[in-house]
């Protein structure tokens, strides 16, 4: 298979310098990193991908069963690696590919050599000690609504989501991103997004780590970039000037020199 293709895969930026491997979160596509994207191409070579069932990747290549794990979508990132024969990456996750990425690195360190979490969340669910965000019940009740009526709970979670009420072309602009995929793939994701727990393979990262927040986010709260931060050794937690889960639009400035700068140092 021409994983090229699958994944949509595209590479910008210095041809010899470091490469920055980014990866979108669920509902949306490698599009939504193009505000960061011109600041690192200045200095890094870029490889921006989509996820089977995402974006512009090959329909044809969805296998349920496959993305029903984070592991499914781990395996994207390695053979997209091993397409491209990337050694020493930068990988920069979304949200949920934060998980992603940590699981892909445990197998392959020698092509994943750092992290960077932007949002980050390794379980969702409130437990016994840990704040994730989200009740039990709250969890089922978002699937049970996203399963039932899939562009509603887009139109009304997404600006939610992106946050930045004063800035609604953010939340239309997520909506929009929610709405292109793909109904049927779209569940799937959800559920092997909002119901995984990840907890125990943060303690499996030794690269060097940044994790960033957003001093507001109702899918991330503050407890868990610590949580993020205090689990992984020698990790690196930045709060962002500015609101919603996903800085890479709302502040992409911000988010791109907090990459720089961490990548400058480490």
């Amino acid at each position: 298979m021409d994983i090229r293709r699958r994944n949509n895969v595209t590479v910008t930026g210095r041809a010899d310098g470091p490469v920055l491997l980014l990866a979108h979160g669920f509902g949306c596509d490698q599009n939504l990193w193009r505000l960061v994207v011109p600041t690192l191409a200045e200095s890094y070579r870029v490889v921006l991908f989509d996820y089977v069932g995402s974006g512009k990747a090959d329909p044809v290549a969805w296998d349920e069963r496959r993305y029903s794990s984070l592991e499914g979508y781990a395996q994207d990132v390695l053979e997209v690696c091993e397409e491209l024969d990337l050694q020493n990456v930068t990988f920069v996750g979304h949200s949920v590919s934060a998980m992603v990425g940590v699981l892909a690195a445990a197998k392959a360190p020698q092509r994943l050599s750092r992290l960077v979490m932007v949002a980050p969340s390794p379980c969702y669910i409130d437990d016994e000690g840990y704040r994730g965000g989200f009740s039990a019940e709250d969890i089922d009740e978002l699937l049970e609504s996203l399963e039932s009526n899939y562009l509603g709970w887009s139109a009304a979670m997404a600006p939610v989501i992106m946050g930045n009420a004063d800035r609604p072309e953010l939340g239309q602009e997520l909506t929009t991103s929610f709405c292109a995929t793909d109904p049927d793939m779209a569940r799937v994701f959800a559920r092997t997004t909002f119901l995984s727990d990840s907890r125990k393979d943060l303690k499996t990262v030794t690269a060097p780590t940044l994790i960033l927040e957003c001093r507001q986010d109702v899918i991330a709260p503050p407890e868990v970039g610590a949580y993020v931060r205090d689990t992984i050794p020698g990790s690196r937690l930045v709060t962002l000037e500015a609101t919603g889960h996903c800085p890479q639009l709302s502040a992409p400035q911000a988010t791109a020199r907090a990459i720089t700068d961490f990548l400058g140092a480490a």
